[in-house]
């Protein structure tokens, strides 16, 4: 019943160059790596899905076939300068996908309670419509709806603590009742989105829930905050299941960001929501890589949270 960790080589292959969100990044989280950190480290393969077909539950046809072909005519770019895609960032980008619905099998056929998908690129600022941040398809949420159409989840709570906004998982339910959106992120920062006023939109309306926290918060102090307001509102939802957007950007050693966690913070984290999986979910909690640039950070990150999620 350990967590199922999740990772393909074609992670490799998604070539940015000189970038941030880099190769290097799924290497650190190849599993020969990160057994240093967590020696009994439950690699599961990643299956194969219809994915193009998941992927449509949350993204316009025209934006797919777009990526496709994008990466098919060695295009570099994806929008205005931050998502750099190469030839095999398509093959790349499904892997992402299939990895997250492997996880969903795995929790639903009873395998493992917890599972963790450390693959590349991330997600959580794709819209339905446009790349955006680094990001090609929005693999929580398609991993979301998955849950729901597939295997028959009802209420599903998404917690995002990525240093950035996950505008693009925020635009894809902001109307949907049925999953309750969960952010703190750094404010001000980039993309300059996620404000308190921001709570959804017709059924949708109070189904999101922005934490903007400030530059230097120190970390006791924003867990605090999580322990104030994010428990309570999951607890009120009473999710179903529960997602983890696991950005490890909040570090303090991250380049892109000024909040003070710590990899303890991180596993601090994963313990209460696992808490209240365990209260609502049956324990079931899937967790998706999104950010974290400081390479050794990252994996360090990783490792307290594979591990709290297995405890």
């Amino acid at each position: 019943m350990s967590t199922a960790y999740l990772w393909h080589p074609v992670s490799l292959e998604h070539d940015t160059g000189v970038h941030v969100e880099t190769i290097a990044r799924a290497d650190r989280m190849n599993p020969a790596n990160m057994r240093r950190l967590v020696p009994d480290l439950n690699v599961r393969p990643v299956e194969k899905h219809d994915t193009v077909e998941w992927i449509l539950t949350v993204h316009e046809r025209a934006y797919h076939d777009f990526v496709s072909d994008a990466c098919i005519a060695r295009h570099r770019l994806l929008d205005e300068g931050d998502t750099v895609i190469c030839e095999r960032s398509y093959d790349a980008a499904l892997a992402s996908v299939d990895a997250a619905l492997t996880a969903a099998d795995l929790v639903m056929s009873g395998e493992c309670r917890t599972a963790f998908s450390a693959m590349r690129p991330p997600g959580h600022h794709a819209l339905p419509g446009r790349a955006m941040g680094f990001c090609l398809f929005s693999n929580i949420s398609i991993l979301a709806r998955y849950l729901q159409r597939r295997h028959g989840i009802g209420q599903i709570a998404i917690v995002d603590w990525d240093v950035h906004h996950g505008n693009g998982t925020q635009a894809i339910f902001y109307d949907d009742p049925s999953v309750f959106f969960v952010s703190l992120h750094q404010h001000p920062l980039w993309p300059g989105s996620g404000m308190r006023h921001e709570r959804g939109e017709g059924p949708g309306m109070g189904y999101t829930l922005n934490i903007p926290i400030p530059p230097a918060t120190p970390e006791a102090e924003y867990l605090a905050r999580f322990d104030a307001e994010v428990l309570p509102a999951l607890r009120k939802f009473a999710p179903e299941f529960i997602l983890i957007s696991a950005g490890f950007d909040a570090h303090r050693d991250d380049p892109l960001a000024n909040l003070m966690l710590t990899e303890s913070a991180f596993a601090t984290l994963t313990d209460r929501v696992s808490e209240v999986a365990a209260e609502t979910a049956g324990g079931r909690v899937i967790s998706v890589l999104e950010g974290g640039y400081n390479l050794a950070a990252l994996e360090k990150s990783t490792a307290a949270h594979i591990m709290a999620l297995g405890r």
